[in-house]
């Protein structure tokens, strides 16, 4: 399994986030677009949250570079996803290209059809993403958030780990959370994207 950290100065990328409700999904894109904005990158972003404030599935698509047509992530483009818990990006598989990168909170969380229904939460999924991909990071952002004192931060966590593979310097990321997160969580958000990028 190869997790070498490789920075690249790509003309387009494209990364999709995906978890739950109340992860901090959204947020967490909302602060990439802004890196990539003032990085100088034309942006695009989709989104679906329906079920958000029910913790229900949360999916992001970002595309930026020198220009971007279409906010839409087709099959086999994904160069990263981003999945904030255990098995949301099971969903997204057939999007991310084949030397793309997964980078996953191994965190369980489990969704209303598995208690309503009898579909089971997979046991076997770091297997099923080393199927897919060569380029694997799995973390738990839950306890490093919970260490760091508050485990709302986990999206600082995750963006962290996904600055690793991404050409922006990293006082722009910080620029971004202060004046994304409220006053109050300026540190602990900025001490929690740094633990990530150790990971």
């Amino acid at each position: 399994m190869d997790t070498t950290r490789q920075k690249s100065q790509k003309d387009v990328w494209n990364i999709l986030l995906c978890g739950v409700g109340g992860q901090g999904v959204l947020v967490a894109s909302d602060i990439l677009i802004d890196v990539a904005m003032q990085t100088g990158f034309d942006v695009k972003k989709s989104e679906i949250h329906g079920m958000a404030q029910r913790g229900g599935s949360v999916v992001s698509q970002v595309r930026f570079g020198q220009k971007i047509y279409s906010p839409i992530i087709h099959q086999g483009e994904a160069d990263v996803i981003l999945s904030f818990e255990k098995i949301e990006a099971l969903r997204y598989l057939d999007i991310l290209k084949n030397d793309g990168i997964i980078i996953y909170n191994d965190q369980q969380i489990t969704p209303l059809s598995v208690y309503f229904t009898d579909i089971s939460y997979p046991e076997n999924v770091k297997e099923l993403y080393e199927q897919r991909s060569a380029h694997l990071v799995q973390l738990d952002a839950i306890a490093i958030a919970e260490e760091i004192g508050n485990p709302k931060v986990i999206n600082s966590v995750m963006l962290g780990a996904l600055s690793n593979y991404l050409d922006f310097d990293p006082q722009i990321w910080l620029d971004v959370i202060t004046k994304r997160v409220p006053p109050k969580t300026t540190e602990i958000n900025k001490i929690a994207f740094y633990a990530g990028r150790k990971e």
